[in-house]
């Protein structure tokens, strides 16, 4: 029988849970918290009470805005649910009974001693589940755009770094938005929350994407997809199809690519008030569909449509914070891929070079990737020196982000280099990449 002045133990299944214990090792309180209420109904207010944390500060954990990385605030969290020092990395707690004291103690049980005895029980799960109830349902419009906010945070370190590291964060407060969706909450803030989530799953998606991991991709990209479609985002369904479309030209399926981008224009011309950003963004997405499938007609009518929807973009337009990326420099070096994967070398290198120069330093992965393309613009035209030289620069670039997309571009570089591979250019370019970028499967080169 439980002493009334020790908190509730954690069932032991959860402290055996593999899941639990790795979380508990790296210190993952977002997960270890969504661990301790789904599996022993302990609610983060009574997390927060039994830690002495706030209950906002729990929240802002759970969903994965916060990390508690403080010595003395990880003893509490230790003290108040009953994780062993050991799990978090922390000497023996006073509160740990040797398993020998345990059994003496079971077989002869002790009365408290009065200083000992708590002056009042704690609440039971069932009422801090009402309590919890009551303060997770006073979500506003500021909590909406904290989440945004947190989201653009999300897409500006996957630029600057690649999204491999922040995977877990991202998935984590997914699942907690989705969470969040099972409640009953006014219009404004449901359809809201519907919106992040569909963002967050996106995001997901494409991290998944730049790591060629497609079935994950896919599967993220359609929960999207579901999500926006409960609240009759058509515009944002648009978005989703066009990624997935773009993955499609990876995955050397162009007809399946179309397919993928026809039905994101439909969507986005069936949205009330589409702006022309979003509808010159789809086009270029097309463009790249019919450059995969080889046919240059229907590529430079796709291109000429996206430049003529772009001259049309108005200040005062309502762009979604999605599309914002697509700005003047994105169309060019776009255009230029564009005219690239049809293998208009001469006409795409200008383009791209353009862009590149003006590009921003801390978009890593876009200046690897676009740097790529040029090497490979100039490789085609026989600008062996240009081509290689290039081909370095991106390296830099793909050495400080984790994208394994562009990592891959940068190895089928090499192996479009096989008829030059004795030039010193070629050697020096080599023996950069095999310091820069792992192997793959064993071997340098796929």
């Amino acid at each position: 029988m439980p002493d009334a002045d020790r908190p509730q133990e954690l069932p032991a299944r959860l402290l055996t849970d593999p899941e639990m214990i790795n979380a508990c090792r790296v210190r993952d309180f977002s997960r270890v918290f969504r661990l301790v209420k789904t599996r022993a109904g302990i609610y983060p207010s009574m997390i927060a009470r039994r830690c002495d944390l706030t209950p906002s500060r729990v929240g802002e954990v759970i969903a994965g805005r916060r990390q508690l990385l403080h010595m003395d605030v990880i003893e509490r969290i230790s003290d108040g649910l009953r994780i062993p020092g050991g799990m978090l990395g922390l000497a023996r707690r006073s509160w740990e009974t040797p398993q020998a004291l345990a059994v003496s103690e079971r077989e002869a049980p002790q009365v408290p001693e009065p200083e000992q005895q708590a002056p009042a029980s704690l609440p039971g799960p069932d009422v801090d589940s009402i309590l919890a109830l009551t303060t997770r349902t006073n979500l506003s419009a500021a909590t909406l755009e904290a989440f945004r906010s947190s989201i653009e945070d999300y897409w500006r370190r996957d630029d600057q770094h690649g999204g491999e590291a922040l995977r877990p964060a991202v998935v984590g407060q997914l699942r907690y938005v989705v969470g969040l969706l099972k409640e009953s909450r006014p219009p404004s803030i449901q359809n809201g929350l519907y919106g992040i989530a569909a963002e967050l799953a996106r995001l997901t998606g494409w991290i998944y994407f730049d790591a060629r991991q497609y079935n994950q991709a896919r599967a993220y990209f359609t929960e999207a997809l579901q999500l926006a479609k409960a609240i009759d985002d058509h515009q944002f369904m648009a978005n989703v199809l066009a990624c997935m479309s773009l993955q499609d030209t990876y995955q050397d399926k162009p007809a399946d690519s179309l397919a993928l981008v026809t039905a994101a224009q439909d969507q986005a011309r069936s949205a009330v008030g589409t702006t022309p950003r979003v509808l010159s963004m789809l086009s270029m997405r097309e463009a790249f569909a019919h450059a995969t499938l080889g046919s240059q007609t229907s590529t430079h009518r796709a291109i000429t449509e996206a430049h003529r929807q772009f001259e049309q973009i108005q200040a005062s337009d309502p762009d979604p914070s999605w599309v914002a990326y697509f700005d003047e420099l994105k169309l060019i070096v776009d255009t230029g891929i564009a005219h690239g994967r049809l293998g208009e070398a001469a006409t795409a290198e200008p383009l791209i070079a353009d862009a590149l120069r003006r590009e921003a330093r801390t978009n890593q992965r876009g200046r690897a990737f676009h740097a790529f393309w040029l090497a490979r613009t100039q490789l085609d035209q026989g600008k062996l020196d240009q081509a290689c030289s290039t081909a370095t620069q991106a390296l830099e670039s793909a050495s400080a982000v984790a994208s394994e997309r562009v990592s891959g571009h940068l190895r089928e570089f090499y192996g479009q280099l096989a008829p030059h591979r004795q030039e010193p250019v070629a050697l020096a370019f080599e023996a950069r990449l095999r310091a820069v970028l792992p192997p793959v499967s064993g071997s340098l080169h796929p």
